[in-house]
């Protein structure tokens, strides 16, 4: 993993405790919040161990970055001069704006690139060594999934650790909401039916954290 990638993980995880943190701070629940700290790492490593380890299944790596794009609408000319770091604006702007009530969790973007032992070992030297949407969309998927997973097993284990599992699915879900260059769209453009899938199982679960 690089330096700059580490950093970007680092960023992401200190953003998901100050989302996931802030309800607790406002009413004065700080006991708590180091066990945030504590699962906002966990649910971040988990998701990128997750997507690190299918992309090597495939041949190829995955390099995650802080969620930015400077696309705004559909026109070539419809964009900002510079890429915007939306994986920092928008989760904290919502989190404030709702005082800690929406919990928006999509920081992180990623990008998957073929290793060159891909193309020799599968398709011969250097021949067909770009990834398809459809791996884009299994690594991602992988992500998710692991999270999900993370949460079913937080949420039965015998602590009192319902907030953590919820944050788990709250980042799950948030993920798979299809916006530019993030684990949803990819998901999406890869195969829907994966993604319907996918998206059905967040739901399910996002509204039993809801409930309970």
């Amino acid at each position: 993993m690089k330096m700059g990638e580490f950093l970007h993980i680092l960023a992401a995880i200190l953003l998901l405790t100050i989302v996931g943190g802030l309800s607790l701070a406002i009413s004065s629940d700080w006991t708590a919040l180091p066990q945030v700290l504590l699962f906002s790492a966990l649910i971040i490593f988990t998701s990128i161990f997750a997507k690190k380890l299918m992309a090597y299944l495939l041949d190829s790596d995955v390099e995650h970055e802080i969620w930015r794009f400077s696309r705004w609408g559909i026109k070539p000319h419809q964009e900002f001069k510079k890429e915007v770091q939306f994986g920092i604006i928008l989760p904290l702007m919502l989190s404030i704006l709702s005082l800690g009530a929406i919990k928006f969790s999509t920081f992180l973007s990623y990008e998957a690139r073929a290793l060159k032992k891909r193309a020799a070992k599968r398709f011969g030297p250097f021949s067909y060594t770009e990834m398809t949407e459809w791996h884009h969309a299994v690594i991602g998927a992988a992500g998710i999934a692991a999270v999900l997973l993370l949460a079913l097993i937080i949420y039965f284990l015998p602590f009192d650790l319902e907030y953590p599992a919820k944050l788990a699915v709250f980042y799950a879900f948030s993920n798979m909401i299809p916006l530019p260059k993030t684990d949803g769209l990819q998901i999406f453009f890869g195969s829907r039916v994966l993604y319907t899938v996918l998206a059905v199982i967040s739901i399910i679960f996002l509204s039993y954290a809801i409930i309970i």
